[in-house]
């Protein structure tokens, strides 16, 4: 493993230790709760049979769901901690997951065209070259397969509600392709009253421009079906300047896309 692929491992398997958000097992989903948590607006339709790859997307939250619903599920993470949590909702609704500790930029553990769906949560920008990432995803996925990925909107990527100025939240950094942004987690990423062990790594992440995510995705056989600014957080430009909720009202912080294989013949 390269120095990203150690920290990546490192700082996650310190966030399943603290429980974070994004660590914590979905352990109350029936079917209803599951397709609201992964498909509301029902893109995929029936995933019944389907064969999807949960990518860097250990917790136990969307595997959960999508077994729930019937598919074929594989997870891939880096982290340990992370994948222990996808066998625990496994034992706990009897249902088969298959959990692959790896590098999202290197799937060569997995066969080509062995997925029908690629689903994707928020860490793309935990790598530098979103380009190896689609490389990849492309390889693993039947024609006609469906990737949907969630990252950082390119244009608030490194902004936090600490950026507050009194009249707005100030751009910091220049928009560079591949540029590595250093920050702290968001009082809600964690309890840290409760959390006692080692000190969790400094969250690492990566500006990808819009230009390169929907080149790199057009260059790989991609076709952009959707494209959301994850406006479900409900933003409110009433809250309290430099709180969460003000600030994802004035900078959208993701964006996710949804995508077809269709390679050029």
């Amino acid at each position: 493993m390269d120095n990203i692929s150690q920290h990546n491992q490192k700082r996650w398997n310190a966030l399943a230790g603290a429980n974070a958000l994004f660590s914590r097992p979905a352990l109350e989903l029936d079917a209803k709760s599951a397709q609201g948590n992964i498909d509301p607006e029902g893109r995929l339709g029936s995933i019944r049979g389907k064969q999807v790859l949960c990518l860097a997307s250990g917790g136990g939250q969307q595997s959960a769901a999508f077994a729930l619903l019937g598919a074929e599920v594989t997870v891939l993470d880096i982290a340990e901690g992370q994948l222990a949590r996808d066998q625990q909702v496994a034992e706990h609704y009897h249902v088969a997951i298959k959990t692959v500790q790896g590098d999202m930029r290197d799937l060569s553990a997995i066969a080509s065209t062995s997925f029908d769906i690629v689903w994707h949560p928020y860490s793309l920008n935990f790598v530098p070259d979103a380009r190896a990432v689609f490389h990849e995803v492309a390889r693993v996925l039947h024609v006609g397969g469906i990737y949907h990925m969630q990252c950082a909107n390119p244009f608030t990527c490194g902004l936090t509600p600490k950026d507050w100025n009194g009249n707005g939240y100030s751009l910091k950094y220049p928009y560079i392709e591949g540029m590595l942004l250093e920050s702290e987690d968001q009082p809600w990423a964690y309890a840290r009253e409760n959390y006692h062990g080692e000190p969790i790594p400094i969250l690492r992440e990566y500006r990808h421009t819009l230009s390169s995510l929907i080149n790199g995705l057009s260059d790989e056989g991609f076709v952009l079906q959707h494209l959301s600014e994850d406006l479900h957080l409900f933003p409110n430009g009433e809250a309290e300047p430099g709180t969460w909720d003000h600030f994802v009202a004035y900078a959208p912080p993701w964006f996710g896309f949804w995508a077809t294989y269709c390679p050029r013949t």
